[in-house]
């Protein structure tokens, strides 16, 4: 077991920002004297919490599974959209193994379906993957590009689609290949509910050419619209009836979505062997590449944007290193502090140990801004008092999920309650040895009214703080989320594994 300079703890204030206006922050606004103390006595810099800093696209604001992943990892952690949207701009898209696959295997009957959300939404796909795709099939010769496509109409406007529908047949004529075969909305395609009457209809849509024929897409948006049907809910259209335009035996079908919840169903419909919920072909033995793994169980699917493999998070490297860790949050933070802290898996290493404090149980957390702060102050006063392990890592929950509700008085309360337990914790932290590192994984409470006066409850984009406790003489950078395993370490006097690029804060 290697020497350790000082024992680690790493406290995160959930949703803590640092303002960009004072006046609409609960945080600038809170009595605070402990904090206020550490800020004003202590090394400190600011991290960076959003967009690309942290595996987003650019200019989103950051949220806890995000930032927990990148804190944990001490690496930037690509997220499915943002890794293609790289990928696609850096040209890696046009090389990648299992879309050459697809386009070759098309070849054999030059076409190719493609199917997906027509969205820009970025949740469950965007249409420049879309457009990329076409471009790959225009790049290797595939002259029939079919497009199926699931329209959106609950992560973006109602009646988008229409607009949507236009914008790809400019792209489609000016790319030189694409056309929309058929539409149908996301609420039969997209079922994960196992509403398998729904999945119904949009297999026999694709497979079997059952549906509503039209000539255009924009009439059929125009139809739907008039008849008070909105995009989620677009009954199956087909337009186009040829036999070739349908999912057929052998054929190459490239899925775009980019996430799993919603694709599975009608992927499991396409391929599953042996499928009880409703009548399908007998095994149409598809090339079926998605862009990201929908269910590790799926044989059948060839993955473009396979799962990261996250070697050597700090947990995982402390853990190999022989030192003992603790966990501790409430309820609503827990996966965070562990599973997806552990760059999302579930089992706890070796020397792990973890406490979860139940959340209280309101209809909302303003009626009881202190959640249950004092209880996991009170769990790990104790913890560090027996000096037992050499990492610990909390959560307070309060600036987050207070600053969720908008109602400023509560988010100010949350973080006056907070700081009683910060000083508690960081005093006994002290007392027992440990060098401290206080951060926030992404704002929220730093901004609780909008410019027009109404509730401001979503997260921020502000920069959150980083303040080392117990350390001093040292003078500390501006940085990322991925910053911070690699300045734990340090405190701890351990050695940063390859895999962590990220540097340390000082």
């Amino acid at each position: 077991m290697a020497e350790l300079d000082s024992k680690a703890l790493l406290v995160i204030l959930d949703g803590f920002g640092i303002a960009v206006d004072p006046s609409v922050s609960a945080v600038d606004k809170a009595q605070k004297p402990f904090y206020d103390s550490l800020f004003d006595s202590c090394p400190r810099s600011q991290l960076r919490a959003d967009g690309e800093n942290v595996g987003l696209p650019d200019g989103q604001f950051g949220n806890s599974e995000v930032g927990h992943l990148n804190i944990g990892a001490g690496r930037i952690v690509w997220q499915a959209l943002s890794r293609i949207n790289k990928d696609i701009r850096d040209g890696g898209f046009f090389e990648n193994e299992v879309l050459l696959k697809a386009v070759e295997k098309a070849k054999e009957k030059n076409k190719i379906h493609i199917m997906g959300l027509f969205s820009d939404g970025g949740v469950h796909s965007h249409n420049e993957h879309l457009f990329a795709l076409l471009q790959l099939c225009k790049d290797h010769g595939i002259e029939n590009v079919y497009v199926h496509a699931f329209t959106d109409g609950r992560d973006t406007a109602p009646e988008s689609g229409l607009g949507y529908a236009k914008q790809f047949n400019e792209k489609a004529k000016e790319i030189g290949v694409g056309e929309l075969a058929s539409i149908v909305g996301r609420y039969y395609a997209m079922d994960r509910d196992n509403r398998w009457e729904r999945v119904q209809l949009a297999y026999d849509l694709l497979v079997n050419g059952k549906g509503e024929k039209l000539d255009t897409a924009e009439e059929a948006f125009e139809v739907s619209y008039a008849d008070g049907v909105t995009d989620e809910f677009i009954k199956p259209v087909l337009l186009n009836d040829s036999a070739d335009s349908r999912i057929d035996r052998d054929d190459s079908v490239i899925f775009y979505n980019i996430r799993g919840d919603r694709a599975r169903e009608i992927s499991r419909a396409l391929n599953e062997k042996g499928l009880n919920e409703f009548e399908v072909k007998a095994d149409l033995n598809l090339n079926y590449a998605c862009f990201t793994q929908y269910d590790a169980t799926f044989e059948f699917a060839q993955v473009a944007y396979p799962p990261q493999d996250l070697v050597n998070t700090l947990g995982e490297w402390v853990s190999k290193k022989g030192f003992k860790q603790f966990r501790i949050a409430e309820t609503e933070k827990y996966p965070h502090v562990t599973y997806f802290f552990n760059g999302g898996i579930e089992v706890p290493n070796k020397g792990e140990d973890r406490l979860v404090i139940p959340s209280p149980k309101v209809a909302t957390y303003d009626l009881q801004p202190e959640m249950s702060a004092p209880e996991v102050g009170d769990a790990l006063v104790e913890k560090l008092a027996g000096e037992e392990y050499q990492l610990v890592i909390l959560n307070f929950a309060n600036p987050d999920m207070v600053g969720h509700t908008g109602d400023m008085d509560a988010a100010i309360a949350a973080i006056e309650a907070v700081d009683k337990q910060l000083k508690r914790v960081i005093e006994t932290a002290n007392e027992h040895g440990y060098r401290s590192l206080i951060i926030a994984d992404h704002g929220n409470s730093d901004c609780m009214i909008k410019e027009d006066g109404s509730p401001h409850t979503a997260h921020t984009t502000a920069p959150v703080p980083a303040i080392l406790v117990n350390n001093p003489g040292v003078e500390m950078h501006d940085g990322i989320l991925a910053d911070v395993a690699p300045t734990l370490l340090k405190m701890m006097g351990l050695e940063q594994p390859e895999e962590m690029t990220g540097k340390p804060l000082y």
